[in-house]
């Protein structure tokens, strides 16, 4: 193949990662800085890039030059976030990450995100301010060791976490709007218990009755999650699913127990990210991994039992499980 073909292919593969209503000739051309016309000369194969150019528009659109020239090569191109600048700006600097990477799926027509889980989903726990409450004080205080909460014990009525209730808002509402399908094991709750569990018996509750409080929230999220499962639908709290609402297809597997990936379908190509350090995620374009993953996921649906909208007994069985577990926790509280 020549050069100019080449070229062209690079810049059909561009495309292919771009939303609808982003133009492809002005986003080559403001990257590069270049005229309107320069663009398209380049994106016809008519004029040559040069390295500058190509390295610049890589590193925008996360390729890397061997996935690009067709090396053979085990290495694996990540992308993300390891930390913020601060530990007081660490979490709000999360939140717009994980909001701006949900609303660049939302930004395709044609989109899906598969979630293999070891716990509840991050963006669930959203859709109850009481237990993003919760998730902002354990993510700050013992994952991000926020000096703010240092000696500081839990409570609902701290107003500490209001400047991120906004962000929950958002990046639930753009979680809803995606189609969704969720590989989970009966263990998947075990991690939200045994946060409200470490912090009751390290006496870090200003509030003994919030312990309560936070068990009866997850449960209540836990029975919303069943009605979406049982309807297929995805929707808030409260609320009935709209006429466009995005569907939900969930798989329960007894024998794997998930690490929190997560693998979008966006336009034609995919997206996997990969959990790291607890809460952040990197993620890859490269269409290798991405096959394999997505193949992974397709072989482990097989070997699962979907419980959404169909499976009524095993649903049943399920949820009633997870609620049994909720329960015991409450009753060791009196």
């Amino acid at each position: 193949m020549n050069p100019a073909n080449k070229q062209v292919l690079l810049f059909q593969h561009l495309k292919s990662q771009l939303p609808n209503h982003i133009s492809m000739v002005d986003a080559v051309a403001e990257l590069l800085n270049i005229s309107n016309d320069s663009a398209y000369r380049r994106i016809r194969g008519e004029k040559p890039i040069d390295l500058e150019e190509t390295y610049t528009l890589c590193r925008h659109f996360k390729i890397s030059m061997d996935q690009l020239l067709h090396l053979q090569s085990d290495a694996f191109i990540f992308t993300g976030i390891l930390k913020g600048n601060s530990n007081e700006t660490a979490f709000a600097e999360y939140l717009q990450n994980v909001l701006y990477n949900l609303q660049v799926i939302n930004s395709f027509e044609k989109k899906h995100l598969y979630c293999l889980m070891k716990d509840i989903p991050h963006f669930e726990h959203f859709l109850i301010p009481e237990l993003m409450i919760f998730k902002c004080f354990f993510w700050m205080k013992s994952i991000l060791h926020d000096e703010r909460l240092k000696g500081v014990k839990f409570s609902l009525q701290d107003p500490i976490y209001e400047q991120y209730t906004e962000y929950g808002r958002k990046i639930i509402e753009m979680y809803n709007q995606i189609p969704n399908t969720e590989i989970w094991n009966i263990e998947s709750l075990n991690s939200s218990l045994n946060q409200v569990n470490f912090y009751a018996e390290a006496g870090s509750f200003a509030d003994k009755k919030d312990i309560k409080i936070l068990y009866e929230k997850i449960e209540l999220l836990i029975n919303h999650i069943e009605k979406e499962a049982e309807m297929g639908l995805k929707f808030n709290i409260g609320e009935k699913p709209k006429p466009n609402a995005a569907s939900f297809r969930m798989f329960v597997n007894e024998l794997i127990l998930g690490d929190n990936t997560y693998l979008a379908e966006i336009g034609e190509n995919r997206v996997s990210f990969l959990n790291h350090s607890v809460l952040y995620f990197v993620g890859t374009r490269d269409e290798r991994f991405n096959d394999s993953m997505y193949a992974n996921l397709q072989n482990l649906m097989k070997k699962s039992t979907m419980i959404s909208t169909i499976g009524e007994k095993e649903r049943e069985s399920f949820f009633n499980r997870l609620r049994d577990k909720i329960h015991k926790r409450i009753a060791q509280l009196k």
